[in-house]
């Protein structure tokens, strides 16, 4: 019988004994790598997306300066909300809630709070939120995805005993050093073998990601929807996922919170689906309005002005001999109804540049 135990705790897929490395006074931390990481993904595939829509290049990493602080934080909260025992309960140490290295975000904290950061950012830089959001969906869930490994690495949010061939071998394990307990003989202590719910979120999350990615591309969604597809695929799968795990959390009425929470805000994203069908695709300018900012001007120069003017031609825009402007061009001219005189020696009375600068002198 431990033959056959230890064949498949052998056939089983590996967790690591250890999530935590001491580098000198700084302890490098995997899970915290894999939030980095996912961020980072999160940010390149936006920013790819965004620039495509017509955004302006840097937009999407001002605005996740906002978004990401606030996110990390209302995941956090969100996390012992809905998972108080380990720091308010019986034993419960409330300085562990703020060891966020730890392990610990609630998706729906981080969305919800990192939505108000969001905001501001766009509000800030006068882009539409929706239109943002449609952007950076795919990315988000591609960072969700990078962040389950973080997970594996601390042994945890694993799901009901299991001895199929893709069981998850889990160690005993030790938080707050960040790596599993050894036995006698030195070697870790092996707590059982069960469903690999964080691989099964990984692969769902990255499914979701393209199908949000192919869904935008064939139907051109807009006005917040590939946001909401986003949402409503995640909430699909975290329905059953949540079913098997076994991690401690809240319940109500026999279930954990968690699935309600899925059940409520992937009907609402349905619903915000179908109010908001056929609204046609925003257009989005931002892009090449910054490069046109940043573009040399074209208005000619002072001194060329000055030259053309002694030598007796007249100025662009303008009629010689005191004539009437018909209208003023971007190189200078002058508005409707201005006399100028463009003799050598006589000021251009009247004439003004596009920037609002003075007179030009002959």
């Amino acid at each position: 019988m431990t033959v056959l135990a230890d064949a498949a705790v052998l056939a089983a897929i590996p967790s690591p004994t250890q999530g935590v490395w001491e580098i000198g006074p700084f302890p490098l931390r995997a899970y915290a790598l894999c939030i980095i990481a996912g961020i980072v993904l999160a940010a390149w595939l936006g920013e790819r997306r965004w620039v495509a829509r017509g955004g302006a290049p840097g937009d999407v990493l001002d605005i996740s300066v906002w978004a990401v602080p606030f996110g990390i934080v209302g995941g956090r909260i969100y996390h012992v909300i809905t998972t108080p025992q380990p720091y308010f309960g019986e034993d419960g140490d409330p300085l562990r809630a703020f060891a966020i290295w730890e392990g610990g975000l609630g998706i729906w904290g981080a969305i919800a709070l990192g939505g108000v950061g969001a905001w501001i950012g766009c509000r800030r830089r006068g882009i539409p939120l929706p239109a943002w959001a449609d952007a950076i969906a795919p990315g988000i869930v591609l960072a969700q995805a990078v962040g389950r490994l973080g997970n594996w690495f601390n042994n945890e949010l694993y799901g009901s005993a299991t001895d199929l061939p893709w069981a998850l071998t889990i160690y005993r394990w030790n938080a707050s050093a960040g790596q599993a307990l050894t036995g006698p003989d030195g070697e870790p202590l092996v707590l059982g073998t069960f469903h690999p719910t964080f691989l099964y979120e990984l692969l769902w999350n990255v499914g979701v990601a393209a199908l949000v990615i192919w869904a935008d591309r064939r139907f051109q969604l807009s006005h917040g929807r590939a946001f909401a597809l986003y949402v409503a695929a995640y909430c699909a799968g975290r329905v059953w996922i949540e079913m098997l795990r076994i991690d401690t959390a809240e319940q109500f009425l026999g279930l954990r919170l968690n699935v309600f929470t899925s059940v409520v805000v992937g009907l609402l994203a349905v619903a915000y689906l179908i109010v908001n069908r056929g609204r046609p695709r925003e257009v989005i300018t931002r892009g090449a309005e910054v490069a046109r900012e940043g573009a040399p001007g074209e208005a000619s120069s002072p001194t060329a002005d000055t030259t053309a003017t002694a030598a007796g031609t007249p100025a662009s825009g303008a009629t010689a001999s005191g004539g009437t402007a018909a209208g003023r061009t971007s190189a200078g001219g002058t508005v409707a109804g201005e006399t100028v005189t463009d003799r050598a020696g006589q000021d251009r009375t009247g004439a003004r540049t596009d920037e609002g600068g003075a007179p030009g002198e002959g």
